[in-house]
């Protein structure tokens, strides 16, 4: 699986889990929500992100 595979993934199932998370538990984990979506997006600008950084280490192809 490519890097960018895996960190749609990833960034897909942290959404969707702190929302499940907000929903049951507390709003507040609506602002880890907002933090991978900023994440996200400063990623699409700058072309970085860690989680990129730390796929590749594991091993993952680009």
């Amino acid at each position: 699986m490519t890097v960018e595979r895996c960190l749609r993934g990833i960034a897909g199932f942290f959404i969707f889990v702190s929302v499940l998370l907000a929903y049951y538990h507390s709003l507040y984990w609506l602002l880890f929500t907002g933090f991978v979506g900023l994440n996200l997006l400063q990623s699409a600008f700058t072309n970085w992100c860690p989680m990129m950084s730390i796929l590749r280490k594991l091993g993952a192809k680009s």
